[in-house]
């Protein structure tokens, strides 16, 4: 077993459970026509980051760890905290864009360290999560243009 391929799962583990709780608090919160739109998006995301957060507890699970739970998790994403100005569309697509450019740095990192640790099945886990979030944050960037 590897501790730095544990440490990086956990890591990711936590970070799509935020991911969560901040797209769905965006989501709810957003006003306006292009809010709606934007939280529709947001709204699609928390499931497919649900499932990320599902698949990485199976492998933690899978080395004999316990998913952190909510009394393990600390906060982290200043970025994606709902705005003051619940009609500010272009601060949550700020957010979620430098939230997909740090898992997308978490699971290259996590692809690098399971193939040195011959975990190949995480790599090939995280190499899926890893083009997941490409395509979130691609997608974001498109929405950004729009503003």
């Amino acid at each position: 077993m590897s501790d730095e391929v544990v440490d990086l799962l956990e890591q990711a583990y936590v970070d799509e459970v935020e991911t969560v709780m901040n797209y769905l608090a965006n989501a709810i919160y957003l006003e306006t026509f292009d809010g709606e739109d934007v939280a529709e998006d947001l709204m699609e995301d928390v499931e497919e980051e649900l499932g990320h957060a599902e698949e990485l507890g199976y492998r933690l699970r899978y080395y004999g760890e316990v998913p952190p739970a909510s009394m393990d998790i600390e906060p982290a994403q200043d970025m994606l905290q709902p705005p003051e100005d619940s009609t500010d569309v272009e601060a949550v697509i700020d957010g979620v864009i430098e939230a997909e450019e740090e898992a997308i740095e978490t699971y290259e990192t996590l692809v690098a360290a399971a193939e040195d640790a011959d975990d190949y099945v995480t790599a090939d886990l995280a190499t899926e999560l890893l083009a997941d979030e490409q395509a979130h944050k691609a997608a974001f960037l498109s929405i950004k243009k729009s503003f």
